[in-house]
């Protein structure tokens, strides 16, 4: 039982994918897919949550360019949290030393 977690089920893993999917087109706001149309349609498309975990840079690269470095990376910590507990160990984001 040690060190074993709870998977969790389709259900859940579909409507996570596609509450992060939203909220990550959310973030780009009216004008993103104007401005960043190939990040757009590579969150709209991708076909899982470790797609969606990947395009994080992707789409932290075009809040920077819409609102600066500060707002993006706050915004993609909200978004960093939503795959908790969803995605295989190694894909975790872990706490880095240089964030103080």
């Amino acid at each position: 039982m040690l060190g074993h977690s709870v998977q969790p089920t389709d259900s859940i893993l579909d409507t996570s994918l596609e509450d992060i999917r939203e909220k990550m087109l959310d973030l780009l706001g009216d004008f993103g897919p104007a401005k960043f149309p190939h990040v757009t349609r590579r969150i709209r498309y991708a076909g899982d949550l470790q797609g969606l975990w990947y395009l994080r840079g992707d789409l932290m690269a075009a809040l920077a360019a819409m609102h600066g470095e500060a707002v993006a990376r706050e915004r993609i910590q909200a978004i960093t949290k939503m795959f908790r507990g969803l995605l295989p160990g190694g894909l975790a984001s872990r706490p880095s030393p240089l964030v103080g």
